[in-house]
């Protein structure tokens, strides 16, 4: 063998070595992240999370959330939102980031790109001013859903800035939040994210010894309707979504709000 041939060899051979341990180191961050978004932070309070059905649960700083393969998107986000969250700060919105937490891959934000619909946020960035890292932290792809543009800065956006009003009044809520993922959906994009038609918002104020809890559960179609007209038992959305929202709760303290429909207690 010639020296030349020698030479070519020997660079083939570190080229080969070169690319086969940046594979290596990305594969080994790739899993550090998602071992990092199993882990439980600071702010989340684990005994207020709803089920799971499909045993993907990732942990962000301020929100967890229960990724659906299947249907690309969050089955659930949950959070909860303190009166001390609530700011009017204005931060510069970023660019829409995949989550590398998702073991299985979230969907990319091009799927969005000339579908006609908005990436409708689930954790509203609005809920998350106090701080500019959870602002932009709302802005990662399991946190969005599919959702027309009238619904999303409509009625959708109504019932967000409700809850704000809510957490505002009774110093902080806890809330659960996502799209109803059943059967076949129409969907979006080469990943195919699902387009849900039915939205829902379960809440719960734990704070005064006196515990409430309302849930809502919208078509997704822009409404000129009252949110109380929205509202309905969190049994229903249980039987819809197959989620156990409130599972750590006293069960007879559990069955009485789940299956309570009086918004009564809510100043609308």
């Amino acid at each position: 063998m010639n020296k030349k041939k020698i030479y070519a060899l020997i660079a083939i051979l570190l080229l080969i070595s070169v690319y086969g341990y940046n594979f290596l180191l990305e594969k080994q961050e790739s899993q550090e992240v998602i071992e990092k978004g199993i882990e439980i932070k600071g702010d989340t309070n684990v005994f207020f999370l709803p089920t799971s059905t499909t045993g993907q649960v990732i942990h962000h700083e301020g929100y967890s959330l229960s990724y659906n393969e299947k249907y690309e998107q969050a089955e659930w986000v949950a959070y909860e939102l303190k009166k001390s969250h609530l700011s009017n700060t204005n931060y510069k919105r970023p660019y829409f980031e995949i989550d590398k937490a998702v073991k299985t891959n979230a969907a990319h934000w091009k799927n969005y790109k000339q579908s006609g619909y908005d990436k409708g946020h689930l954790c509203p960035s609005g809920d998350r001013k106090y701080t500019k890292a959870a602002h932009d932290e709302t802005f990662l792809t399991s946190n969005i859903s599919p959702q027309t543009h009238d619904f999303n800065s409509g009625i959708w956006n109504t019932l967000e800035q409700k809850v704000r009003f809510w957490a505002d009044k009774y110093d902080g809520v806890y809330v659960v939040t996502g799209g109803v993922l059943k059967g076949e959906l129409p969907t979006i994009g080469e990943e195919g994210v699902a387009v849900p038609n039915y939205f829902y918002k379960v809440l719960l104020d734990y704070n005064n010894g006196n515990p409430k809890a309302i849930a809502f559960l919208m078509e997704h179609e822009n409404s000129n309707n009252s949110l109380y007209n929205f509202a309905v038992t969190i049994d229903t959305i249980e039987h819809l979504t197959g989620i156990d929202f409130f599972p750590n709760l006293n069960d007879d303290l559990e069955e009485k709000l789940e299956s309570s429909n009086n918004f009564k207690n809510w100043i609308f």
